[in-house]
């Protein structure tokens, strides 16, 4: 069973190692392996990072839990903005990214937010179209979503 919830300091090496893989290992449609690409995208992957995401009061972290460990990690600003929505690579496919989406979308629907954006990546295109987002305008990875 997932379990989501607010993401905590003590959640830190594991988020942080959950995101750091899951770009490294899941994202190589849009890195391609590139060490420079992985190394600018990995650059604010650190517990220090973490540490300033989850004290911003503009935003949230949530973190996909399963048997006691760190399995996905999401984010977005109260503003509607999805910023983070990662699955560590042992947990694909699982439903993950649904729990960490569906979780964000009950906060930001809870503060009165009625549309939610986000930048997709390649690798996650299908599966945002797939749940309900669709494209803004020029740029087929901005995408917006009716909450």
């Amino acid at each position: 069973m997932i379990e989501i919830r607010h993401a905590m300091d003590a959640d830190a090496v594991e988020g942080v190692n959950t995101l750091r893989r899951s770009i490294t290992e899941l994202c190589v449609a849009d890195h391609q392996n590139d060490p420079s690409e992985i190394e600018d995208w990995l650059g604010n992957k650190t517990v220090e990072t973490w540490r300033q995401w989850i004290a911003r009061d503009d935003a949230v972290v949530l973190v996909a839990e399963r048997n006691r460990k760190v399995i996905g990690v999401g984010m977005a600003t109260l503003s509607g903005d999805i910023l983070l929505n990662y699955v560590h690579p042992d947990a694909r496919f699982g439903g993950v990214s649904k729990a960490i989406l569906a979780g964000l979308e009950d906060v930001l629907r809870a503060r009165g937010i009625r549309r939610c954006r986000l930048e997709s990546t390649v690798t996650a295109q299908s599966f945002y179209e797939n749940c309900g987002f669709r494209s803004e305008g020029v740029d087929a990875h901005l995408l917006s979503k009716s909450l």
